[in-house]
């Protein structure tokens, strides 16, 4: 069975940088496992991989706009610190979600001076070429239910936690 919308495809993946440095990997996990066309993974990833089969191999290269974008300046903002919880101790690398205007984001601190915290709203990987090396370890046909709910279910039922009743 190829890899097409609604099928469920397990793989095994390792992403390294531009410099070759390992990001995130599979190995010594269980396969990733995704419902293909319900935007589980990054797009230029789930692209490369419409139409492998398992055993397959492949290598992708993923440019930032179909990865984790490119980096945005404007999600860069300064605040008071007074602006945030009192009893918060803020450090570099806490993240925080804010309320804007095209919803909740993630906000992560980079900078804490004197009396101003800058967080960035960007993606960690946001800019950055992505390497994959990918092999394809199985491919079926996705459940009724994993459509509606738009995941694999593992064969207890549903991991994502967000009591979606399909246990």
């Amino acid at each position: 069975m190829k890899i097409a919308n609604n099928t469920v495809a397990a793989i095994d993946y390792t992403l390294t940088n531009a410099k070759g440095e390992v990001i995130d990997s599979s190995e010594g996990m269980d396969p990733l496992s995704y419902l293909h066309g319900a935007q589980n993974i990054i797009p230029g990833l789930e692209r490369e991989l419409e139409g492998l089969v398992a055993g397959d191999e492949k290598s992708v290269v993923v440019n930032p706009e179909d990865g984790y974008g490119v980096h945005d300046e404007r999600l860069i903002v300064t605040v008071p610190r007074e602006r945030i919880e009192a009893e918060a101790q803020v450090s570099v690398g806490m993240r925080f979600h804010a309320q804007t205007p095209e919803g909740v984001r993630v906000m992560r601190v980079v900078k804490v001076e004197g009396d101003t915290v800058t967080f960035d709203g960007n993606h960690e990987l946001a800019g950055e070429k992505l390497h994959f090396k990918v092999k394809v370890v199985s491919v079926r046909e996705a459940k009724p239910n994993e459509v509606e709910h738009g995941h694999p279910h593992s064969e207890g039922g549903c991991g994502c936690g967000t009591g979606c009743g399909c246990h």
